[in-house]
């Protein structure tokens, strides 16, 4: 089932135009990359998703349309964005961050519960937890920017370069928690990563973006294993 859909998706910035018509679509329960070099607009894609920046064409979301909605509806729709250099609120401690991940939730009694859950898949939080966010490790601010998007309980949710600046190590083995989440959660994600090698190894899907055009899609496999790709559109 398809959940997401993009179609003749043009976003700009003043009168400058970022995307030029990009069409593609993530299903449900999957893990989609959008790869590229700096500058393709990769990120802008993202922030076209959560109606960021000024665009046209068309988005659904399990058949609804996002465009002109607030940032605020779409996250409501169950759309979390864990945006590049993490986001998280340096003066709170961890367990405070997690609480504000949920403060748009009516459930409130399944909260600790989903926090105790988040501790599950990052068990340094939970020896941080009293801990503020500014005074950790750059990969444990992103495991915390992702564990609190998950406290929302989306249904995608929308990573932009969650490897930027992080230890190779750290890196390895934040992809393995989000290919647990994805698989035990079942939570649907779009990654937007310069990682490519690493990306395609939890992506079922693959796009390669190019000046804000699609220039190349398939299935992770097929584009990991397509040398020309590799070599004029991955840096590997």
């Amino acid at each position: 089932m398809t959940l997401l859909a993009i179609k003749d998706l043009r976003a700009y910035y003043g009168q400058v135009q970022a995307l030029h018509g990009l069409e593609f679509s993530l299903d449900e329960g999957s893990v989609t990359t959008l790869l590229g070099a700096n500058g393709a607009g990769k990120t802008t894609t993202l922030r076209a998703i959560c109606n960021m920046v000024r665009a046209t064409g068309a988005i659904e979301f399990d058949g609804k349309p996002l465009l002109g909605k607030s940032t605020e509806s779409v996250v409501r729709l169950g759309i979390a964005h864990v945006p590049q250099g993490r986001g998280t609120f340096t003066n709170m401690t961890v367990e405070e961050n997690l609480q504000l991940g949920a403060i748009s939730r009516k459930d409130t009694g399944a909260i600790a519960g989903d926090i105790e859950r988040m501790y599950a898949h990052f068990p340094v939080l939970k020896q941080r937890h009293t801990q503020q966010a500014g005074t950790l490790s750059g990969g444990e601010q992103q495991m915390l920017a992702v564990a609190r998007a998950l406290m929302l309980r989306p249904r995608l949710m929308l990573l932009d370069e969650p490897s930027f600046g992080l230890a190779p190590l750290i890196v390895r083995d934040l992809f393995g928690i989000l290919g647990k989440i994805n698989r035990e959660d079942k939570v649907s994600i779009l990654v937007v990563e310069q990682n490519a090698q690493l990306a395609l190894e939890i992506a079922q899907k693959a796009y390669v973006i190019e000046t804000g055009r699609i220039v190349m899609a398939g299935s992770a496999s097929e584009i990991a294993s397509n040398e020309d790709i590799r070599k004029s559109y991955l840096g590997y």
